[in-house]
């Protein structure tokens, strides 16, 4: 990431070491609200005799906003790689303050409520989120989608997979510590940001707070840089993605039980629910369930030790007590004995059809026998297999 850092202008440079506070906002072409908004977080911070400063994270702005944030006693970074995750990171690592508050710069925010922020980080919180919902939203101020679809469903979704406390996930005024952020390791360049803290901050069990906030209407006149499907599919996605657990795992293990349930069901024969028979048809399909079953929980496992390797989740004591059982060659065991239970049952299968001189048979009650034989040899397959990527995965630990 490519930064120009100017001189701090709320302090004299030798006693920046002491600031608490650093407020950031990023800024792209925001000339219209940037004065304002600076005034307000400069004006709640002298209020409450708060030593910190204002740094605008500028991500190529042409329409003046640069020379305003000057003007009105903010410090200005440049950061040029494009996208609200990029500025944002850029404006946060120039920051010289123990603390950050950061918070658009549209005047939808109201900067006055810093010191709230601030309480509860000096109170031991490692991130305090705000809640506009607690506070109040304006009338006009979230469109009406974002406000009773995408907000509480993406909210919903961080709460579950994640154990996030919070009750706004998407609020874009929020406070943590310089050390909480370091520890977090934030990768996400785009709107996704936003989520990717919450998530770190709860997988990393940090102390997460929320304060009441409020809403108003955008104060630009142009349209606001959010795009309400693109930017709401790409908080979604992360959210998935940052979850193999419930994008791989769970449905992997229902499709599992489901496919192995209903295949021992129609094992011993043709079964009747009311009016409707179920024979073999099912039974394939029962078996393809479970394969694909499997097929997503070791997906889950590979996405998970991946994750853990490159640093974007933290390890799991109960899943590294499993691997230090499963082993490599442990699993190999495992995986060879149920294909040659598949490969003994594939003979017992030639043999019957060898004593009827290798001629016509029972389709429905072969396939009640081939097809449990030839899953249990690619169960077996599969597991060899992914015993040996588990094992190139965890080479670096």
């Amino acid at each position: 990431m490519s930064t120009r850092v100017e001189p701090p202008l709320e302090v004299p440079p030798s006693e920046t070491s002491s600031l608490e506070l650093s407020v950031v906002m990023p800024c792209l072409n925001e000339a219209e609200t940037l004065e304002v908004c600076i005034t307000k977080a400069r004006n709640a911070m002298r209020h409450a005799g708060i030593r910190g400063e204002v740094v605008i994270a500028d991500n190529g702005s042409s329409d003046g906003s640069q020379q305003i944030a000057v003007r009105c006693g903010a410090r200005v970074v440049q950061v040029s790689e494009k996208g609200y995750g990029n500025a944002l990171r850029g404006g946060i690592e120039a920051a010289l303050g123990t603390y950050i508050v950061m918070g658009d710069a549209d005047d939808s925010y109201d900067f006055s409520h810093i010191p709230r922020f601030l309480a509860e980080l000096e109170n031991g919180s490692d991130l305090v989120m705000g809640n506009r919902f607690r506070g109040g939203i304006a009338k006009g101020a979230m469109p009406f989608l974002h406000r009773y679809l995408g907000n509480p469903v993406l909210t919903f979704l961080g709460r579950v997979f994640f154990q996030a406390p919070c009750g706004d996930f998407h609020c874009g005024l929020r406070g943590f510590s310089k050390a909480a952020y370091q520890k977090m390791e934030l990768r996400t360049t785009g709107m996704e940001f936003a989520s990717e803290m919450v998530v770190k901050a709860s997988l990393l069990h940090m102390r997460v707070s929320e304060v009441p906030t409020t809403l108003s209407p955008d104060g630009r006149s142009r349209p606001p840089h959010l795009r309400t499907w693109r930017d709401g599919w790409r908080h979604l996605r992360f959210l998935l993605l940052y979850s193999p657990r419930w994008l791989f795992f769970y449905p992997g293990l229902f499709m599992m039980i489901l496919g192995c349930a209903v295949s021992g069901w129609l094992m011993t024969g043709p079964q009747k629910i009311g009016s409707v028979s179920f024979d073999v048809n099912t039974l394939v399909y029962a078996v393809i369930c479970a394969l694909m079953g499997f097929q997503c929980i070791t997906i889950a496992l590979f996405a998970r030790i991946f994750a853990v390797s490159e640093g974007l989740l933290p390890r799991i004591g109960k899943l590294e007590k499993f691997f230090s059982h499963a082993n490599l060659e442990n699993v190999l065991v495992a995986g060879a004995s149920i294909f040659l239970i598949g490969l003994a049952l594939s003979a017992y299968a030639v043999e019957t059809w060898r004593a009827h001189h290798f001629g016509p048979l029972n389709a429905s009650e072969m396939l009640r026998l081939t097809l449990p034989a030839a899953v249990s040899m690619t169960f077996g397959f599969q597991i060899s297999i992914a015993a040996f990527f588990l094992g190139l995965l965890r080479l670096k630990r």
